[in-house]
């Protein structure tokens, strides 16, 4: 059995192959940007449940140490152990420990 193409019909079915492969990439990439989106809201939504949580948490000890009172030590322990976590939770995402220039450039041109 010999097959014998044209040459048009060769670029015709090249042209098609590197088409499906276009779409293909086109695809796997709306796919990954679709997944990356969704796992970032989660993060959020994650991320204040958690914060929630915490507040309500601190709070609510808070609150009972405070309506009955007892050891002034133990309101000074209530009162001041959520400004310690928030201050250094604001003095972590406030200090620059890296200077980034927006540009990495590697030498050489490789991969790597």
């Amino acid at each position: 059995m010999t097959v014998s193409l044209s040459t048009t019909q060769i670029l015709a079915g090249a042209g098609v192959l590197v088409l499906l492969f276009t779409v293909w990439r086109a695809s796997a990439r709306k796919a990954r940007a679709a997944a990356d989106a969704a796992r970032a809201s989660a993060r959020v939504v994650s991320l204040a449940g958690r914060v929630l949580f915490t507040g309500a948490a601190f709070v609510g000890v808070q609150w009972l140490v405070i309506t009955h009172p007892g050891s002034p030590l133990l309101l000074l322990v209530v009162l001041a152990v959520p400004d310690l976590i928030a201050a250094h939770v604001l003095t972590r995402a406030l200090t620059v420990t890296t200077l980034d220039t927006g540009t990495t450039r590697r030498r050489g041109g490789g991969r790597r």
